[in-house]
């Protein structure tokens, strides 16, 4: 079963020979080693969500799109949508605790159209995660080294950056789960206690703090566009990304003890610990703005901070000094980089799935696993795509916050589409140990009315114009492409090649997952 020595615990062989037979009675033979524990289920998708990552690197646009009104009271509605899109999954991942997740539940639930779809839908918004997250830690290291040392990357040394980010992350995912395990525990309290950290310097250091008035209740556009309804529903896209990756407690599953419990608690719980964390991280770094309508998403263009750092930088720097918001600036840092670190690590999980089906072109490559027991062609495969996702950030400003958008266009159907399709079979769904019992088919449907909601939203322009190369939002065009590509894929072989399991199998079936 794992490419690791046996334990010498009973309790815990017992553990996963129950995950084994589970795992076996779904379809597939064990071939991941299953030794992460349920906190390092949690810190992996924790991880991800990272707060320090998304509330930061969106942080300017949200400013531009509602400003502080919709910031605080837009986290507090879309964390309670989300946490719907959580709980429903989380159901369905105690039946069906398998790395290929989302799309492997749709299979079951659906049939193989849902599953395909699912599964493509996810590989683009893990794409776009990973694309995001890294994009932004690249700024963040520019904002530093502007700080620090006068040297701001321009947009070419910033995809250098980037570039290397990816491939550090790439290398550390190569030494096996146990090592993202580690990585993933120091994240979870590197989070915890560096927002802390953050919040009490922000509110202890600076000389003057703005009114409870202009944190819940003001209002600021910086998008060029007259209708405030319209800004502030696209506004909504800084919860709305931020709080996405919590799928990987899914896709680890199959190396996560007692996972049809532990799974979906860690999903769950991934979602209210980020939501309150990131709540009161966005709400201390807007007491802290000095000036009285000081619109920093507005000034970054002079600022010599460019990218998505600019207005944090912009804060920490006017209300702390240069040293304090030196500081501040590697705590995130190292937050953004445990945070991608986990995205690729999460991704890699998902392609071997869906290459161990047969639905992704050169199948037997992607689904191939080192001697550590990692997928380490499926996990470089994800670091090109992701470096692909951001070049257009060499050509456009509006790169950056089209990336977000399209990992949370392609991550929110495949999220809800399970639980959508579990509501659809009502009281025929046979529930496991995790579950909601008679709420799960109201829960279903409403996280899927938000679903739709949001994915229109975040294909919609997002600074006026909107039309011209420098403003246009391609989210929704490399959206197209993905359902233009798993379209022709499904007719030219797709049909005949992708094939979940049904039932148990024998070990055989699974006899050419090689290991590289």
């Amino acid at each position: 079963m794992s490419m690791t020595q046996s334990s010498t615990d009973p309790a815990r062989d017992d553990a996963e020979g129950a995950d084994a037979e589970q795992l076996r009675a779904i379809g597939y033979e064990p071939v991941l080693s299953r030794r992460m524990s349920g906190f390092g289920n949690f810190a992996i998708s924790f991880s991800i969500i990272s707060i320090l990552s998304g509330c930061m690197t969106l942080f300017g646009f949200g400013m531009a799109t509602g400003g502080p009104r919709v910031m605080v009271w837009g986290w507090v509605g879309v964390t309670l949508a989300v946490l719907l899109i959580g709980l429903s999954l989380a159901e369905v991942t105690s039946v069906y605790p398998t790395s290929g997740a989302l799309f492997f539940m749709a299979h079951r639930l659906g049939g193989k159209g849902w599953g395909w779809i699912t599964g493509w839908l996810n590989l683009l918004g893990l794409f776009g995660i990973i694309a995001g997250i890294d994009y932004g830690a690249a700024e963040f290291i520019g904002a530093f080294t502007g700080m620090a040392f006068g040297w701001t990357p321009d947009k070419y040394g910033l995809i250098a950056v980037f570039a290397a980010v990816l491939v550090l992350h790439g290398v550390l995912n190569t030494f096996g789960v146990r090592v993202l395990d580690l990585f993933n525990r120091v994240s979870v309290w590197w989070h915890l206690l560096g927002v802390a950290f953050i919040v009490t310097v922000l509110f202890l250091v600076p000389a003057h703090h703005q009114s409870a008035s202009f944190v819940f209740t003001h209002y600021a556009n910086g998008t060029g566009f007259r209708s405030a309804i319209y800004v502030s529903a696209i506004g909504l896209l800084l919860t709305g990304y931020t709080l996405t990756g919590y799928d990987a407690s899914a896709h680890l599953s199959e190396e996560t003890s007692r996972a049809s419990v532990l799974a979906p608690r860690g999903i769950v719980r991934s979602i209210w610990v980020s939501g309150i964390a990131g709540l009161v991280l966005v709400v201390a770094f807007l007491f802290a703005i000095q000036g009285d309508d000081k619109n920093y998403a507005l000034e970054a263009a002079g600022s010599g901070y460019g990218g998505s750092a600019t207005a944090p930088s912009l804060i920490m720097l006017d209300a702390l000094g240069q040293h304090w918001a030196e500081i501040l600036t590697l705590v995130i840092i190292v937050a953004q980089l445990c945070c991608g670190l986990a995205a690729i690590g999460s991704a890699a999980r998902m392609i071997f799935a869906f290459s161990r089906d047969g639905a992704l072109p050169g199948s037997p490559t992607w689904r191939r696993v080192n001697r550590s027991a990692v997928p380490t062609n499926a996990m470089w495969l994800a670091v090109v795509m992701a470096f692909i996702l951001a070049l257009p950030s060499l050509w456009t400003i509006q790169a950056y916050t089209a990336v977000t958008a399209v990992g949370t266009i392609g991550l929110a159907p495949a999220y809800v589409i399970p639980g959508f399709l579990r509501a659809r079979k009502g009281r025929s769904f046979q529930m496991g140990v995790w579950n909601l019992g008679k709420w799960g088919p109201l829960i279903g449907y409403a996280a899927s009315v938000w679903v739709v909601v949001e994915v229109v939203l975040f294909c919609l322009p997002q600074v006026a114009p909107g039309t011209t190369a420098l403003t246009f939002n391609y989210a929704p065009i490399a959206l197209g492409a993905v359902l233009l590509l798993s379209g022709i894929w499904w007719l030219a072989r797709g049909r005949e090649s992708y094939a979940p399991p049904a039932g148990a199998v024998e070990a055989e079936q699974f006899a050419d997952l090689d290991v590289i």
